[in-house]
């Protein structure tokens, strides 16, 4: 497809299942396509924000500002603890009579009666270049190990995680300064437009499916809390990669002076100079602008962070503030 190419997928019963940002945005460009969308597929609303109010999905919003027939089930299993939910979604799904389901981002695993309702059966936009970074965070790990390209696979799914056949697969460079927040929306983007072209490929019988190569398969495991606080005893350049992928979540952060210091942003000073050990973390001023820490291997430059209850700010106004002190030490918890 080219740049600013349309689709038209009038006439055509498109299923949506999915939930955050990045599938809303593949919602909203198969309501441009003037696809007819007789069934949306999301999570439940979660408790969300400081007051911990439920909050309604991104696809949720989308659906009903658009009055979508919609549906939230806890589960698909027939035979789970939700059995009622995953019926009446079955029978919705029945009645909807679909050409085809678009899965992104969903949360939830499809079974094959799901994946079998659909007469072209259901397309996955996952963001990545399958078999690297099967699984729940793709774009986070691919920041994270340094990956110089990520993409995104247009997939006919199976009974497997993230294993069904490619349909398109389009590369996209990661850019140095790029966090997950950034890639996300390009990516998201992409697959929007990719998954319309896939669609119009199904509905012209030319649809032409590769099997995944058998090397080259990692996973992108789910992001867990534990994994944002920084060991400095890491090289520069492995915690540059660490702040951008965990940015805007969970976010990097670390031990300062008895509180949880965010690192939003950060650049890489010095990548090869060997430090000692006893000096990782350590904080030292220079030209009273730039804040720089010592890691395990070379030193960062800290240029976006966040105090404990405070917003997000450049390092430099922060240490006009004259909190921050030549010789204090990042990662340490006071006694």
């Amino acid at each position: 497809m080219t740049a600013g190419a349309t689709v038209s997928l009038e006439g055509l019963r498109v299923g949506f299942a999915g939930t955050p940002a990045f599938a809303a945005t593949a919602l909203q460009a198969l309501l441009a396509a003037n696809a007819t969308v007789p069934l949306v597929l999301t999570q439940p609303d979660r408790p969300a924000g400081r007051g911990m109010k439920l909050q309604a999905s991104d696809v949720k919003q989308l659906a009903l500002a658009h009055q979508l027939p919609l549906t939230q089930p806890r589960s698909l299993r027939l035979d789970g603890k939700f059995s009622d939910e995953a019926s009446a979604a079955q029978a919705a799904l029945q009645a909807a009579k679909l050409d085809v389901l678009v899965v992104a981002a969903y949360g939830l695993i499809l079974p094959q009666w799901m994946l079998d309702a659909p007469r072209w059966g259901c397309l996955n936009i996952h963001a990545s270049l399958l078999p690297r970074w099967r699984g729940a965070a793709p774009i986070h790990r691919a920041i994270e190990a340094g990956d110089t390209q990520t993409g995104v696979t247009i997939m006919q799914m199976d009974a497997g995680l993230d294993t069904g056949d490619m349909l398109l697969v389009q590369a996209m460079p990661i850019e140095q300064a790029d966090t997950t927040a950034s890639l996300h929306d390009k990516l998201a983007a992409l697959g929007a437009q990719l998954v319309l072209q896939a669609i119009a490929h199904a509905a012209q019988g030319r649809h032409s499916p590769r099997v995944q190569p058998t090397e080259g398969v990692t996973y992108a495991h789910k992001l867990e809390k534990a994994e944002a606080q920084l060991d400095w005893a890491q090289s520069a350049e492995v915690l540059e990669r660490k702040v951008r992928a965990f940015n805007p979540n969970p976010g990097a952060w670390t031990p300062w002076q008895g509180e949880v210091f965010k690192l939003w942003g950060c650049t890489v000073f010095d990548s090869k100079e060997m430090n000692k050990c006893d000096d990782t973390g350590a904080i030292s001023i220079k030209n009273g602008t730039e804040m720089h820490v010592t890691c395990g291997q070379g030193s960062l430059v800290l240029t976006q962070v966040q105090r404990a209850g405070g917003k997000r700010m450049a390092a430099a106004e922060l240490l006009k503030s004259g909190a921050v002190q030549s010789g204090q030490r990042l990662g340490e918890v006071p006694a």
